[in-house]
């Protein structure tokens, strides 16, 4: 990590420290994509948002990403390890709408973005299956066009019309396009041979890191301030190979 980004990501960790999962989404994305104009990153579809991310994951920390997981069968602890790199190419772009037609309803339909995503989960808080009741919003949202044995159909009443198969339909059609949107890993314990689906959200592993790397260099800004007397900035100007030669020097002192 280049020591002249150091000020910068401390100011994202800082104001991404009290948010929510949503919130600190969004401030690492900003991160990601520095040079996006006013309301561009709401509108970017969530796939191209998560490879924006691993992006920025394999800037900061390098390709690879260590993951441990617990076997559902046996309880096994699991590690293996992926490559930020590969996960960081964006999806090939298709032509938008996309068309799903199924039990007489034929929908044309536009990839869900992030602004999408985030009110789908608003606008499902309180139900009874809030899962259920975001994708049919999110469906919804993203309809361009809906009709029912050749007759149209608002899409504002989508989310009660639609049939739970042509949902899932138009969900499986939208993966295909975006596969990058939800990353989801099979896999085979070691012990026991059962397969374990584990889920990446790139977002809680890259702020755990950045969590981590924050709090590491406050402590070295410490211990800086405290044996010379510098500033922070004086101390967040060093190179990290300098800083530790510091560091170690007060250490033999």
């Amino acid at each position: 990590m280049a020591h002249s980004e150091a000020a910068r990501l401390l100011a994202v960790w800082e104001e991404a420290l009290t948010r929510t999962g949503a919130e600190r989404a969004q401030i690492l994305h900003r991160a990601a994509r520095p040079q996006a104009g006013p309301g561009e990153l709401p509108r970017v579809p969530v796939g191209e948002r998560e490879a924006d991310l691993y992006a920025l994951r394999r800037a900061l920390f390098g390709d690879l990403m260590q993951v441990l997981i617990e076997c559902a069968s046996c309880g096994e602890a699991m590690e293996f390890d992926l490559d930020a790199g590969e996960l960081a190419a964006r999806p090939p772009q298709r032509p938008e709408p996309l068309r799903v037609t199924a039990d007489g309803w034929e929908i044309d339909f536009r990839l869900p973005a992030v602004a999408d995503l985030e009110a789908a989960a608003e606008g499902a808080a309180g139900a009874e299956d809030p899962k259920a009741a975001a994708r049919a919003l999110l469906v919804a949202s993203c309809t361009v066009n809906a009709r029912r044995d050749g007759t149209e159909v608002p899409a504002e009443g989508l989310a009660e019309l639609l049939p739970e198969q042509v949902r899932d339909r138009i969900a499986e059609a939208a993966e295909q396009a975006d596969p990058a949107a939800e990353i989801t890993l099979d896999v085979s314990c070691p012990e026991c041979g059962a397969g374990t689906p584990a889920e990446l959200d790139i977002t809680s592993y890259l702020w755990t890191e950045l969590d981590a790397w924050a709090r590491d260099l406050l402590l070295d800004v410490h211990l800086l301030a405290t044996a010379y007397g510098w500033r922070e900035p004086d101390i967040l100007a060093l190179s990290p190979a300098r800083r530790r030669y510091y560091l170690e020097l007060c250490a033999d002192v």
